[in-house]
Order: C-alpha cells, then structure tokens, then sequence
C-alpha cells in the first residue's frame, strides 16, 4: 500500500527539543511524524519504513555513529539526518562518510535548516522513483522479445547469441546492413546483464573528426589546450562499469587506431595534459555495416586492433531474408504507431502484404518502420491498403527485381512507374523511354 504522507522519525532524548523538532516539522500537513527517545525504540519501529529520520547524536543507550550504522544495514534507502550539539567537523565528516543525509547543529538556525534538508531529501526521493521508473521502462523496452521482433531461423539465432553475451563480460562484433538495427542489440545485450544499472554510451565512429579522438576518448585536462576551461572525463570514462559502443568502428582514424588498441590492452587511458594514468573498467561493444576482416585487408584497420576487439561475433541478416518477420515487425509498427498517436488500429489488406512482402527493403528494419508509419498516415479505413505503401523512388530498381517475371512482364511494370509518374502524359512518356505512343498503347493492351 502506498503511503500517503511523508514519514519521518524524530529520536531526540531531551523532551523540550523533541517537541521543538516535532512541532517544526509537523506544520507542513504533508509530514507524518513520530517521535521517539531512545535507539532500541527506533529500531524496534524501522519496519514501518519512515522516509527520513533526525538522529540525536548523542542517546543514552546508543552512541549516534553506531545507530546510524545498524540503520543503514537494515535499510539504505531510509535518509538519516544528525543532530549535535557540537560543531565538530571530524565528526560531521565521519557521519556523512558512514552515510549520514546531513549533519545540524542545535542552535537558532535548526528549524530552518532542518526543513531544507527535509526538502532536499524529498526532492532527491522523487528523482530516485522516476528513476526506478525509467530504468524498469528501459528494461521492458529492451527485453529481447521486445528488442527482437520476428521469428525466422536467423533472429532465433541472433537471440541466441545476444542471450550468450549478457551473461559474460565478453566483447561482442555486431556486423550487419545500415538500418538492420545493431544499437538497439547493443542496449538489449546492456540491459539485460548485470551492467544493466550502470551507463550505455553509445559513439559513433564516423562522426568524430581525426583530430578530436583523443579528447573524445581520453577526456583532458583544464588549460590542456585552448578552449579546456575544465576536466573533461572522456568516453572510456563516462562508460565505467557500463558498457562502451563503438557504432561504425571501421570508420575509425588509422592514426588513432594504435592508442585504441592500448587503451583497450591496458584498460586505461592518459587524459591530454595530464602524466597520471586513469583506470578504467566498461564492456565493449562494436558494431559496422562493413565486414572488419575485409578492412583489414584494406588497410583500413590494423589488424592487431582487429584482433583485440573480435570476441563473440552478432551477424543481422538484412531484412530481405527474414520471411514472415517483415509482416510480423509491420504489424508491431502500427500497433505502436497507432497507440503513440491516438489512432484507430489499423491492419494490413492482403494486397498491402503482398507488395510489404514483395519489396526487397535496401533499408532494412529502419525503411520498414517509415514505409508503414506513412502508410497509417495516407489510409483512410480501418485497412491499410496496397496504395497506402510507399517506396522511395530511388528504389525503384531493388522493387522491379524483387520477383521474378517476365521480360515482357518487366516492361510493363517500368511503363505503369512512368504513366503514375507524369500523370498518364503518354507524348511525354513516349518521349522519355525512347518509344512510340502506339508501343505505348499496344503494351496497355497486353499485346
């Protein structure tokens, strides 16, 4: 059951300033407050979980910095707050190390005090629920049923693998076609380890320019150069404990390449301007749209480099050759389109999934998600039909050989493009293919 009000435990011995305590905090209406004289009473009480509790630092059965412990092994989410007589710095500082909110001193400022720290504890209670509520969404979203929509043997696969690597530290290769979907196998496999709860920071190779890899990995000192106003923390930084993804790692600079590969080999980095070392611990996870064996033989990417980051190899297979998945990843599409948008659902005409099954998607996933959203746009009933569906014009070639036919058949099928194109204009479309208008009309009437 959800609680109300906001709980807090006041355990002060000395009865007037029990009182003080409680009535200061009881004049806000949202505050539940209950007082307490000793320790042991406390303890005996902590199963009805109070949001907050004001410690007297000095109890008769109980030393304060001993209290705080036992409360903070029962439960660390509780925030406690010390109050003393004494401004002793050493004190404050060992309290707020043993994991105290806030450390007051009882003079004419405590009432004013205490209600900021209460605020401020409330305010940080709230950031940790959205939190808790994000991380869980995060979770649900990247799930690898959810992540993964289909069924072919090829995604059955990929599952399998992705399951493999978030069970490991193991660095993981993701190879497929632009649009296939590697960042989003990337932060299932996160989301689903136990780094889950630590950062994703995705980076992408091919937008970083030569000159600012160092710095974007590395981070850098400030007055390291101009412009460094302050530290930095680079990537390998900002990733710890967490997982580090390197998108396009084939478009990364030769010259860089080298102080990747020690970094990675060392698992620390130099910072620019600075001669400390820095450690730091993150999974790696990389990802390209190119076979990384094949830039070696290039000479595009070093091959000591290659072998560093091969370890558990994830290949998409583009969506052309996933079968009933283009149908199964449509129907998820609108499903999620409709509902983001406040529409009726839609479904797909049998015409719609013949020309869904008959194209042959250049752009993988990523074209199939824009293709139906804008066919749920163009529909005007409760079924999306074949003329709903549209394909960019520069496909046009990819589409005409998606089936086999006919050459007579092929001919046909470049005229209709040309006739919607220019309206039916047969003088002009005669003009543009290079044939008579009687070729024209003959065609349009099969012979």
């Amino acid at each position: 059951m959800q609680k109300e009000h906001f709980r807090i435990f006041v355990v002060e011995d000395n009865e007037w300033y029990n009182r003080l305590l409680v009535h200061t905090l009881s004049m806000d209406p949202e505050y539940e407050v209950k007082s307490f004289r000793t320790g042991t009473e406390l303890l005996d009480s902590l199963h009805e979980s109070p949001d907050a509790i004001t410690l007297d630092y000095r109890l008769p059965d109980v030393k304060g910095n001993d209290l705080l412990r036992k409360i903070r092994q029962r439960d660390e989410s509780i925030e406690v707050i010390v109050i003393s007589e004494q401004e002793d710095v050493q004190t404050a500082l060992d309290l707020l190390r043993e994991g105290a909110f806030d450390y007051l001193v009882k003079n004419e400022e405590i009432q004013t005090r205490l209600h900021n720290a209460i605020r401020k504890i409330r305010q940080n209670a709230g950031l940790k629920k959205r939190i808790q509520v994000l991380e869980k969404e995060v979770g649900a979203r990247y799930g690898f049923e959810k992540a993964i929509i289909g069924n072919s043997p090829a995604i059955v696969r990929v599952i399998e693998m992705m399951r493999k690597a978030a069970e490991n530290n193991i660095t993981v290769t993701i190879t497929g076609e632009t649009g296939t979907g590697k960042e989003v196998i990337a932060k299932a496999i996160h989301y689903n380890s136990a780094r889950k709860d630590k950062p994703f920071i995705p980076v992408n190779m091919s937008a970083i320019p030569s000159e600012l890899f160092e710095s974007e990995f590395f981070g850098h000192e400030k007055g390291a150069f101009t412009g460094a106003v302050a530290r930095r923390k680079g990537k390998f930084e900002e990733a710890e404990g967490g997982t580090l993804f390197l998108d396009e790692i084939t478009d990364t600079d030769i010259n860089f390449q080298p102080k990747l590969l020690r970094a990675l080999q060392e698992r620390e980095i130099m910072r620019i301007g600075s001669n400390e070392p820095v450690k730091f611990e993150c999974r790696i996870i990389v990802a390209s749209n190119r076979s990384l064996q094949n830039e070696v033989k290039k000479g595009t990417m070093r091959q000591d480099l290659y072998y560093r980051l091969f370890g558990l190899p994830i290949e998409l297979p583009p969506l052309r050759e996933r079968g009933k998945d283009v149908l199964l990843l449509a129907m998820h599409f609108i499903d999620n389109f409709c509902k983001e948008n406040n529409l009726p659902l839609k479904e797909l005409s049998g015409e719609a999934i013949d020309r869904l099954m008959g194209y042959p998607w250049p752009g993988n996933v990523r074209e199939l998600k824009s293709v139906t959203e804008l066919a749920i746009i163009m529909s005007s009933g409760d079924a999306i039909k074949a003329s709903d569906i549209i394909f960019g014009q520069a496909d046009m070639v990819s589409e005409l050989i998606a089936e086999e036919m006919t050459m007579k058949q092929y001919d046909q099928k470049i005229l209709e493009f040309y006739l919607n194109k220019y309206q039916h204009n047969i003088p002009f479309v005669a003009k543009k293919l290079g044939i008579s208008q009687a070729t024209i009309y003959r065609m349009l009437k099969g012979q």
